[in-house]
């Protein structure tokens, strides 16, 4: 799914929590995931340049400029961009060999960067499958562990923001 790009794979990531646990759901996550982005870079690398100078000719000049600008820190930059929502992951998995960022950089980023989604959605899917009723979403811990989430999400994005207006 990773590879071709086709939606759901959250649905599959939940299913690993459900039937996996949590040690053995992230690592089956985070592996396929890798393992289909990077596939999805070697594919790009192919044949996707045209593809995604038409889809996205803007992004690709703004992430060419900032990897070249990076170049010597480039795993940081990778890491923060597969952490956060600056860039979505489609894109990223297309556009990097086509800026020219190194395979080895760009596999790590993916298998470290993927960790925390990958738990969140896996320990959703462990709490999905362990529901007897309705009211069992709704306990104080889990409220309070999706707006702790929630603010650790979105903080860095409001930051940026408040930064580019300054």
């Amino acid at each position: 799914m990773q590879t071709f790009m086709i939606p759901g794979t959250i649905f599959m990531s939940l299913l690993a929590g459900a039937l996996f646990g949590q040690l053995r759901g992230v690592a089956l996550v985070v592996f396929a995931a890798s393992a289909g982005a990077s596939s999805c870079f070697f594919l790009s690398k192919l044949i996707g340049k045209p593809l995604v100078f038409v889809l996205w000719p803007d992004k690709l000049t703004f992430f060419q400029k900032q990897v070249a600008k990076r170049r010597e820190k480039l795993l940081n930059y990778m890491l923060f961009l597969r952490v956060t929502p600056t860039l979505p992951n489609t894109f990223i998995n297309l556009a990097s060999p086509i800026v020219d960022v190194p395979f080895h950089t760009f596999l790590l980023a993916t298998l470290i960067g993927l960790i925390p989604a990958a738990y969140v959605t896996v320990r959703a899917g462990i709490a999905l499958g362990e529901l007897t009723s309705l009211s069992d979403l709704y306990d104080t811990q889990s409220v309070a562990l999706l707006f702790l989430i929630g603010v650790v999400s979105v903080t860095p994005a409001l930051l940026s923001k408040d930064e580019a207006q300054d």
